[in-house]
């Protein structure tokens, strides 16, 4: 973090809230707090860090990144 109030600090926690809103809070309506926690849990652990494809890894999943490199 540099300053106060630069939006760039935040750039990468920000395009992930954005992905997160989109691809699966939005689309959903929890009937708990519980309930919620536990399928942000799934989401991030089962699809985002794993099977979702990362424009930064040039479109593959991070799964598949790193087969290819072994």
């Amino acid at each position: 973090m540099s300053r106060r109030g630069n939006c760039w600090d935040n750039a990468v926690a920000e395009s992930f809230f954005s992905s997160l809103k989109k691809e699966r809070i939005k689309k959903r309506i929890y009937k708990t707090r519980d309930l919620a926690r536990t399928d942000v849990f799934a989401y991030i652990e089962s699809f985002y860090n794993r099977t979702r494809q990362h424009s930064h890894l040039g479109g593959v999943s991070p799964d598949a990144f790193e087969r290819a490199s072994k």
